[in-house]
């Protein structure tokens, strides 16, 4: 992959890869891989951000958390709030003593996704 540089990505659990897409989709995510029940695995992005996702083979999977840094996270959660389904369990951005502005989404499988921006100064 051109352009790919040194770089993280999240791989959380889900149970039903098609539903992950659907919630995600909702929140202005693409699928930017093949369709999930082609590689059993499915990878969504929004501009910079790149999730993957993968169905836990047997047991099922605990919950994962990962944390997104972004230019505004006031913008995105109005964003996501807004969305055709917004999430229901979102919390409302807040400052945080270390300089952040954050907040956190559980999707669907109970992954946490923390989301935050520095604080305007």
């Amino acid at each position: 992959m051109p352009g790919v540089g040194n770089r993280a990505v999240p791989v959380l659990p889900s149970s039903d890869l098609a539903a992950t897409l659907t919630f995600y989709e909702a929140l202005g995510f693409e699928n930017r891989g093949a369709p999930p029940e082609e590689w059993d695995y499915l990878i969504v992005g929004r501009e910079d951000i790149e999730l993957h996702f993968s169905a836990p083979p047997g047991a099922p999977s605990g919950p994962g958390i990962c944390f997104l840094y972004v230019d505004d996270a006031d913008a995105l959660y109005a964003a996501w709030r807004a969305s055709p389904a917004p999430p229901a369990r979102v919390s409302a951005p807040a400052d945080q003593e270390y300089g952040m502005r954050t907040f956190a989404l559980l999707d669907p499988d109970g992954n946490e996704i923390r989301v935050g921006s520095s604080v305007a100064t």
